[in-house]
């Protein structure tokens, strides 16, 4: 492992950054081919009974005597999950805001049916976690060494040893990949993928993809910029590592890309930039990052950002770094990227 930990970045940076980045995330410097290629090879799907195998991304896989019923997950899989009719016992994550209502990372999940381990990236009690008798932790991973997503760096030897984890990895590949791999996760699991909602939902997806793909051909002088932003800082993420830029640029999607020097700093995910150069980069169309650690759209009070032509145009929209990856939950960030740009004007 190289000295990339960025260890001078805050927390409140990697959390905020455009690019979805973690405790891995800008390690960035060891892994194997497996996990880059989307990991499938090796998977195996079960009956709701009888002997369980799941191959994940690290190349890791996971043999019980039965499918899993103590499930715990980080918020954004175990809503994904929810989506294809398996839930889990526990979560880990933002699950609910302030006033109780679930976090945008809960998606349609129930809340009140789940125990939250912790309410926050990077938080799980350990005692809570034991008390539910973990038969399976599910996450994601943002790095090519597997590090296990919002699991606490301290806290991760100990419970690596109270239940085996999966990870689905959301590193430097397309968002197509992923999703393969979560429904693969959800139909093991004793999820009914032939089902109308879940062969309606990918559907869906197939044609939002269609329209994105047509949008962005139709207007490819339309520029797009992806940020986010904190009281100090404003972040543009390069889209060479997040899984939905990824995939967005590659139907056709013309986005703004930061300096290669400037990313260095981050791994590669994103330049920082102060609120006086926000207007560093010209951009039609911009997609604010929409998690809750982060400050959104209508709430930022600097005066550059109310200055920018996009903004001035309203031609702001939001967008999720950390996508929950359902076809039901993936469809909307692309339609509504493509009525974004079908409907944008040139301002920059």
């Amino acid at each position: 492992m190289s000295n990339a930990r960025a260890a001078h970045l805050t927390r409140r940076g990697i959390l905020a950054a455009g690019g979805a980045l973690g405790l891995g995330a800008v390690l960035a410097a060891c892994g194997d081919d497996d996990a880059k290629n989307g990991g499938s090879a090796g998977r195996t799907g079960a009956a709701k009974s009888g002997p369980w195998t799941f191959k994940d991304d690290r190349g890791t896989t996971v043999k019980l005597d039965k499918v899993p019923a103590n499930i715990v997950a980080f918020t954004g899989v175990a809503a994904a999950l929810w989506d294809y009719g398996v839930q889990v016992k526990g979560v880990f994550g933002p699950t609910t805001t302030k006033d109780g209502k679930p976090d945008v990372q809960a998606g349609d999940m129930d809340v009140s049916k789940v125990t939250v381990l912790g309410n926050e990236w990077g938080k799980l009690d350990v005692e809570k976690y034991v008390a539910l008798q973990p038969e399976l932790l599910a996450t994601t991973t943002f790095d090519t060494a597997g590090t296990l997503w919002s699991v606490p760096e301290e806290s991760k030897d100990k419970i690596a040893k109270l239940a085996p984890s999966v990870a689905i990895s959301v590193f430097d590949r397309q968002l197509t990949q992923p999703l393969q791999r979560m429904w693969e996760l959800a139909e093991s699991l004793g999820a009914d993928m032939k089902a109308k909602k879940v062969t309606d939902a990918k559907a869906a997806f197939d044609k939002a993809a269609a329209r994105l793909r047509a949008a962005a051909k139709a207007k490819p002088e339309i520029k797009v910029l992806a940020g986010s932003a904190s009281p100090e800082l404003f972040y543009v993420s390069g889209t060479n590592l997040s899984v939905d830029l990824e995939y967005f640029k590659a139907l056709g999607v013309n986005f703004v890309e930061p300096s290669e020097e400037a990313k260095k700093a981050t791994g590669g995910w994103f330049e920082s930039l102060s609120w006086e150069n926000v207007d560093k980069y010209p951009a039609d169309v911009i997609i604010m990052d929409d998690r809750s650690s982060t400050i959104q759209p209508a709430d930022i009070t600097e005066g550059t950002w109310k200055q920018l032509p996009a903004v001035k145009a309203g031609q702001v929209i939001a967008r999720s770094p950390e996508p929950i990856l359902s076809y039901d939950k993936c469809t909307p960030l692309l339609d509504n990227l493509a009525e974004a740009i079908e409907n944008a004007k040139k301002v920059s």
